[in-house]
């Protein structure tokens, strides 16, 4: 077993003390756009309760966002602690604090999956805030029970799998929308990237060492008034809902909430255990980027979190971010994380959000969104061993396939139906495969994990334990945790069939090969046979490239690279690379 942490960068002598700035350059770019990232995520919130569920406009910005403000803070606090002590522990002052805020998707599903119907059944807002404040304390206490299982999840799972499935949510939940936002105002928002893949990616200074973020975000803002995007009357109207308030405890409305869980549960428990699969991948993230953090200690902020929100008043559970590697690039260090929860919160105990919605145009801010997506995505695929590459890919699909049947539903729902009125029949006679893209995207997060396990298990020959994985699949597709539309019993029996006829297999190739070294080829053999489109153990080759005959392109890669290949014993342990605790 491997660990993902890397050494000390600059271990000092033993008797003298690391000394840690509480600030550094780099926090301020990353504190800039940890910062914009949270308050466009609060501005949206901030909508689809006023917009969508109509909670009176004093209850929002006096309750809800105030306890979002005591939220943020817990969370962003605490990592900054646990940033500074692993930098004391190693010796390195080059340590990032894990970034927190809102959970995305959670938003959505609180709002129109709890809230919303609940909304339309009773015609009670406040009956609908209950319903999300309960779901809320749901989701934290099944990520506190997360914070001691996950470890070892953790550990016995490849890289790949865990960093593919990031990957997957980051390109289909963190990327899309706020690509799609771009390119509807694309003459305020790609000058906006353009700027920040310039600053982040060159490694280009500013005149004046200007923060990339703020740069990006006051010539985004520039061109947005000056283009007549913004409206003054809209700042005018968001200056009266600006008043100070502090939280205080909701257990009326939250006890009300409980009293009617059970319709809760069957999206609470999936999607707890979502949210601590995707705290586990965020964790091996940020070891990837070199900051091995106890995931443990995450979890259990995370879990806190989203049950003291609930008891204050906020229905959105908060979440550890995706993004670490991205911030560390740009110099944030262990500063960034709590400056951002200090600013978000007092914007949200001075109800400041909505005047900054009509300040800041969104088309100026999305940006940021799309580079921690496409960061997060190259690492999945720099940070595994080449072989595991196909292993990144199919742990992404299942993200994307939940990302098209949201899209899907909520194109179906403007129209004032769902995919069982129309038919999936039809919709399959349209070109659109709905229900097979509903299971294949069903607990997306835990999917991509079980899918990428199996394949990066199965290529370094350790059938066993891709077999164990394909075993669990079956478990929890029978249930619906994956690949279902709920969870109950007999939710997906031919999902479990195909888990557990793979199972079989694998097992049946596990003691055929019992015994037998297992040779991996090494990383430039992968690559020498990806680019000449030939198989890596002999054999026909796939296809000839670059008009060169297929037999020649076979022994071009053959010649290109040295006989370097690992031979592993074929025995039930988990490969190298898989993350330790």
């Amino acid at each position: 077993m491997t660990s993902t942490a890397t050494p000390p960068a600059s271990a000092g002598p033993a008797s003298a003390p690391l000394k840690l700035p509480l600030w550094t350059s780099g926090d301020t770019n990353a504190f800039f756009g940890l910062g914009f990232n949270v308050m466009v995520n609060v501005l949206v919130l901030t909508g689809l309760c006023l917009g969508v569920v109509n909670i009176p406009g004093h209850d929002v910005f006096g309750v809800i966002l105030p306890a979002m403000g005591i939220q943020l803070l817990i969370g962003n606090v605490y990592y900054t602690y646990l940033a500074r002590r692993l930098a004391r522990r190693e010796g390195r002052d080059d340590v990032t604090a894990m970034p927190y805020g809102p959970s995305v998707p959670h938003m959505f599903i609180v709002t129109f999956v709890i809230m919303l119907p609940t909304y339309l059944a009773t015609k009670n807002a406040f009956d609908a805030w209950a319903a999300g404040l309960a779901w809320c304390f749901i989701i934290g206490c099944i990520v506190l029970i997360g914070a001691f299982i996950g470890p070892f999840i953790r550990r016995y799972t490849p890289r790949a799998a865990l960093l593919g499935t990031l990957a997957g949510i980051s390109i289909a939940f963190i990327s899309m929308r706020p690509a799609a936002q771009m390119w509807e105002a694309l003459w305020i928002a790609f000058p906006v990237l353009i700027i920040i893949l310039i600053g982040f990616f060159t490694d280009l200074k500013l005149p004046g060492n200007i923060p990339i973020g703020l740069a990006a975000l006051l010539a985004g803002t520039a061109i947005g008034w000056i283009g007549g995007y913004m409206h003054p009357a809209d700042v005018s109207a968001a200056a009266h809902d600006v008043a100070f308030s502090l939280p205080s405890f909701n257990f009326g409305r939250l006890g009300h909430g409980l009293s009617e869980i059970s319709p809760l549960l069957s999206t609470a428990i999936p999607l707890g255990i979502y949210n601590f699969c995707e705290g586990m991948s965020n964790v091996e993230s940020a070891a990837a980027a070199g900051d091995n953090f106890n995931l443990r200690s995450i979890l259990l902020a995370d879990g806190t979190g989203a049950i003291v929100g609930s008891c204050l008043g906020s229905p959105f559970p908060p979440a550890v971010y995706i993004g670490h590697p991205g911030w560390k690039r740009v110099g944030g260090r262990t500063g960034y994380s709590m400056g951002s929860g200090v600013v978000i919160a007092i914007l949200c105990f001075c109800g400041l959000f909505g005047l900054l919605g009509a300040v800041l145009p969104n088309p100026a801010i999305v940006p940021i969104l799309l580079y921690i997506g496409l960061l997060i995505g190259a690492q999945a695929f720099q940070e595994v061993p080449k072989r595991h590459a196909v292993a990144v890919v199919i742990a992404i699909i299942p993200n994307v396939a939940n990302w098209a049947q949201g899209q899907m539903d909520d194109a179906l729902s403007a129209a004032g139906t769902t995919a069982a009125k129309v038919g999936y029949a039809n919709i399959a006679n349209a070109g659109s495969i709905y229900k097979g893209t509903m299971l294949l995207g069903g607990g997306a997060t835990l999917a991509g994990l079980l899918l990428g396990a199996i394949t990066a298990f199965l290529i370094d020959r350790k059938f066993f334990w891709s077999a164990g994985y394909c075993a669990a699949g079956a478990v929890l597709g029978f249930i619906g945790l994956v690949h279902g539309a709920r969870v109950g019993w007999d939710i997906g029996p031919q999902i479990a069939l195909g888990y557990l006829f793979a199972a079989v297999i694998l097992a049946a190739f596990g003691l055929y090969n019992r015994g037998k070294p297992a040779e991996l080829p090494a990383d430039e053999e992968v690559e020498a046979a990806i680019e000449e489109a030939t198989p890596l153990a002999g054999g026909g080759p796939v296809v000839a490239t670059d008009g060169i005959p297929a037999p020649a392109a076979a022994e071009l890669a053959a010649q290109a690279v040295p006989a370097t290949t690992q031979t592993v014993p074929a025995t039930a342990e988990p490969p190298a690379g898989t993350a330790a605790v």
